[in-house]
């Protein structure tokens, strides 16, 4: 059985952090390391004051960093080299697995010859909205999927979509793509699996891995998110101008306002045009980030450290 290591970057955990800890070391297949990058070392020790976590279990290794030094890519990377594992588990502090054969699920996931990446679904944790259900639901459905080159045609971006909020890579193939790329605002995920899917390696969705992981964002935390996500477009054109993304959100719209027309709930339709429209106009910005001054720039990113780090 393959060794798995579990690399997690951390900013400032709450409690449901130490619930994700014990939910994996509760696995049916056993984590060999969890191993944290966390950023800024005062909101991780004020967490675990008075708490057993570091006597309880020792498999955890933490790797303090300061919040200039984050990067999304770059973080990962290092976290990566502190494995040996065969296999390494990416997860988010805030992902909490649904049971105990999530890593057992993932490495089925993984045993394809060809398979790079293996990621799980997402499902809605209690206090998301119909909103935020239903998109859960429209980015991961109930059934498995593995795709390749072969689904560019038909899914288009959809094919690279991956999500480091959990996802199991093959240490092996990792190495040999040259890993994440140096430096992401966002999107490291997608990036890592377009370069697996142009190299003719697959990304398996497997549904029956569950993790619970929503977020009920503002609209200013929908601009500044979306904004983002364009930046990492604008930047890896070799990726997303020849598989564009807007038509997944045009459809994803229709359809929420179709479901909810379903619920009874069209009041909640005209949140759906808000929200969206927040959506667009963040990511627009950020698509165009090049033409706006670096102060407006900066002020309109979620991750400002990123542009504090390098000129643009």
């Amino acid at each position: 059985m393959e060794t798995v290591d579990v690399i997690i970057p951390v900013y400032k955990p709450d409690r449901s952090f130490l619930t994700l800890v014990e939910k994996l070391e509760a696995q049916t297949v056993p984590v060999n390391r969890i191993i944290i990058m966390n950023t800024e070392q005062k909101y991780f020790d004020r967490l675990l004051y008075g708490t057993a976590m570091e006597r309880k279990y020792h498999n955890i290794t933490v790797k303090h960093l300061s919040k200039l030094e984050f990067d999304h890519a770059r973080t990962r990377n290092r976290g990566v080299k502190l494995s040996d594992a065969g296999v390494f588990l990416m997860m988010t502090q805030d992902a909490i697995p649904a049971d105990e054969f999530l890593v057992e699920r993932l490495l089925a996931g993984l045993r394809g010859g060809r398979t790079a990446v293996a990621y799980a679904r997402q499902l809605p944790g209690k206090e998301s909205g119909e909103i935020e259900r239903y998109t859960r639901c429209f980015n991961y459905p109930e059934e498995s999927r593995v795709k390749t080159k072969a689904d560019l045609p038909a899914l288009g971006i959809k094919t690279f979509f991956c999500s480091n909020v959990c996802a199991a890579y093959k240490r092996e193939v990792f190495d040999s793509l040259g890993g994440f790329v140096d430096r992401a605002i966002f999107n490291e995920d997608m990036l890592y699996a377009a370069k697996a899917v142009e190299a003719d390696f697959a990304i398996a969705y497997v549904a029956e891995a569950k993790v619970y992981h929503s977020h009920n964002y503002t609209l200013r935390q929908q601009f500044r998110r979306n904004f983002d996500l364009g930046v990492s477009q604008a930047d890896h054109p070799e990726v997303f101008a020849a598989y564009p993304s807007e038509s997944e959100g045009i459809q994803l719209v229709k359809n929420t306002v179709d479901h909810l027309k379903k619920k009874g709930m069209k009041s909640k339709i005209p949140d759906v045009i808000l929200q969206s429209g927040f959506k667009y106009a963040g990511y627009l910005c950020g698509k165009r980030y090049r033409l706006l001054p670096k102060k407006l720039v900066t002020a309109m990113s979620s991750n400002k450290e990123y542009w504090r780090q390098g000129s643009i």
